[in-house]
């Protein structure tokens, strides 16, 4: 799994928890629709931090929080 691919899991995972649709994170957090869409969809081959930041801040939490989860554990990740 990419680090692209485990913060679209995570996304995903988060705005079913919080029972919030893709439109509303993309108008809270500032990210444009086709940039979102792009991670969504696996054809970003990177997402920066400052992505991960926006998306752990419109969900409430720290990026800590955000990616406390084992599928962003070093060995579960495809890192060039």
């Amino acid at each position: 799994m990419t680090v692209n691919d485990a913060v679209a899991k995570r996304v995903t995972d988060l705005l079913a928890k919080k029972e919030m649709t893709q439109y509303r994170l993309e108008q809270q957090s500032g990210i444009q629709h086709g940039h979102m869409q792009w991670i969504m969809s696996g054809k970003s081959r990177t997402v920066t931090l400052s992505t991960v930041m926006m998306l752990a801040n419109d969900f409430g939490m720290s990026v800590v929080e955000f990616l406390n989860d084992d599928m962003f554990l070093y060995k579960n990740l495809d890192v060039e």
